[in-house]
């Protein structure tokens, strides 16, 4: 058995693979346990690896802020691609509000930090790991770092207290988000999952369902004209999919002839089709769905990269094929399909027609479910790699000595949000089926607290307990807590959803574990967006107060 216990010596990489998969392992199983219904989740993984990285042999430094940072960027890099398509609009409905917000609790844990610090006689370089570990922020810890290293006269010893003070905070200060989310649940007596379905049901698009109906044509000035001709079709955003002229029921084509005492069936909305009955006639009790004839209806998913952005009057599937556009299935909402609606990948497309002329239609717009299903990785990495461009790129802030950065979680985030937007990079889509966005999510997460626990394992109990290690605990719990508490409190009694406020907690901290932690007990989805909406300007909020403290304290 020597070869094993000499593998850390032998073989790194496989023992630095090795170790972090059973850290994954024992947390997963730690995260499952439940009391009361309630577990840590992914978050027990954060446990696993502080025991294992006191106790194990040490993996190298350079390969755990490799995993760690890798696994954020996987992790933020999914959730920014799911809540793109809807991050924006919800950014201009309570953007403002959640980002004012989360400014107070960054200025309210940046005062606390020196000030506990100055009633406890702590060094001033120690103070900013405190408040970097509280902030579980740490491209704010880097920042500080590097702004002390540039004062004159700072040893070593002292540039090193931030990382040591934050280390010991860092994972107390995760406990303490928790533990806030979960105070808050007990005082305002919460529901999470309740609360995720009032937020799903308050904020989802205001579209009116679609309905179908018979009408009959007793308009005398309709006889003769074409379909495409008939007044206020586009305005009552209505589509038709079936015609009957006597005993022959058709595909009801735009170069279709209508005459008097014609029936054709019609999709749309309620008001929609009661504004265009008043045009057309009056409703029908006949289905035109139940007539004999050869048209059906097929739903076909638009996979093809030839129609991705056309609008349906653009790919003119009724001239070109002899088919009828009914309605779109978007992300569970219908949507008429009016000719001026552009087309996304992933839209299921409701086709009426022929069988043959079907067929032809859906080979047209790709109709793959196994393209469907796949993950598209080459634009993946080059939103990954444009987001560690962005993450890295400097920014320069008068009367700051060094530039200030988004770091590797902000800048791939943004990036995100932006292609998960657009839907695609010329003609490659961003696209990421649901279970593999959640796989992407959860394998990140559990990387970066398998990293983040191994790395602060070595140091952590022999520094907590310590006097001054206890003392910079307390302080970074302080740090997290209070603010947290403070604005939970306030946002909680002014009757604000609990998804929006446990979001604003786990983003205000840039803090994954407690996003995950919410979702978790939630069942949903619903806390990202409120997260992703104070991220970024998070991030850079505390990179600022970081240097900020560096250049007012450390002398």
């Amino acid at each position: 058995m020597n070869w094993l216990f000499q593998l850390h010596s032998t073989h790194p990489i496989a023992h630095a693979v090795g170790v972090i998969a059973l850290v994954c392992v024992a947390g997963l199983a730690l995260g499952g346990l439940k009391i009361r219904g309630i577990g840590v989740g992914v978050a027990g993984v954060l446990f696993a690896g502080i025991v294992v990285g006191h106790f194990g042999k040490p993996v190298e430094k350079a390969t755990l802020d490799f995993v760690k940072e890798f696994g954020l960027i996987l992790f933020v890099f999914a959730i920014g691609l799911q809540l793109g398509p809807g991050f924006f609009s919800a950014l201009r409905q309570q953007g403002i509000k959640l980002n004012l917000l989360a400014l107070l609790i960054v200025v309210m844990g940046a005062l606390i930090a020196p000030l506990i610090g100055w009633l406890a006689g702590f060094d001033p370089a120690a103070v900013l790991g405190v408040f970097s570990g509280g902030s579980v922020n740490m491209p704010s810890l880097g920042a500080a770092t590097q702004t002390i290293g540039t004062l004159p006269g700072i040893s070593s010893d002292r540039l090193a207290l931030p990382a040591l003070a934050c280390a010991v905070t860092f994972p107390t200060a995760i406990v303490a988000s928790i533990g806030a989310l979960l105070l808050l649940k007990q005082l305002f007596h919460i529901d999470p999952v309740k609360e995720a379905a009032e937020y799903v049901a308050k904020n989802r698009p205001d579209i009116e369902p679609l309905q179908r109906r018979t009408l009959l044509v007793t308009n005398p000035n309709l006889d003769g004209l074409r379909l495409d001709a008939i007044p206020g079709r586009l305005e009552s955003a209505v589509t038709i999919s079936r015609l009957r002229h006597g005993t022959e029921t058709s595909t009801a084509l735009d170069t279709a002839i209508i005459h008097s005492g014609d029936r054709m069936t019609v999709v749309g909305t309620q008001d929609g089709l009661d504004r265009f009955r008043r045009i057309i006639g009056e409703n029908s009790d006949e289905d035109l769905l139940l007539a004999p004839g050869n048209i059906s209806s097929r739903q076909v998913v638009v996979t093809s990269r030839s129609v991705l952005g056309k609008t349906l009057g653009e790919i003119d599937l009724d001239d070109r094929f002899n088919v009828a556009m009914t309605r779109i299935n978007r992300a569970g909402l219908e949507i008429s399909a009016v000719p001026g609606l552009s087309l996304r990948f992933g839209d299921r497309l409701q086709i009426v027609g022929r069988d043959a002329d079907l067929d032809r239609a859906a080979k047209a717009l790709g109709n793959s479910l196994k393209e469907l299903n796949e993950t598209q990785f080459i634009p993946l990495f080059i939103g990954i790699f444009l987001g560690v461009l962005l993450g890295t790129l400097p920014i320069s802030v008068g009367g700051l000595p060094q530039p200030v950065r988004l770091g590797l979680a902000g800048g791939p985030l943004i990036v995100a949000l932006v292609l998960g937007r657009i839907g695609r990079i010329g003609p490659l889509v961003c696209y990421m089926p649901l279970n593999a966005n959640l796989a992407f999510r959860d394998f990140g997460i559990a990387l970066f607290f398998a990293a983040v626990g191994l790395d602060a394992g070595a140091r952590f109990f022999a520094t907590v307990f310590s006097v001054t290690g206890l003392q910079w605990l307390l302080a970074g719990a302080c740090v997290t807590f209070v603010p947290l508490l403070i604005v939970g409190i306030i946002v909680c009694r002014a009757g604000m959803n609990f998804m929006d406020v446990g979001g604003l907690i786990a983003g205000s901290t840039t803090n994954p574990p407690a996003l995950s932690f919410l979702t978790n007990i939630a069942e949903s989805d619903a806390p990202t967006v409120a997260y992703a909406t104070v991220y970024p300007l998070t991030m850079l909020l505390r990179i600022l107060c970081a240097q900020v403290l560096a250049l007012i304290l450390v002398r």
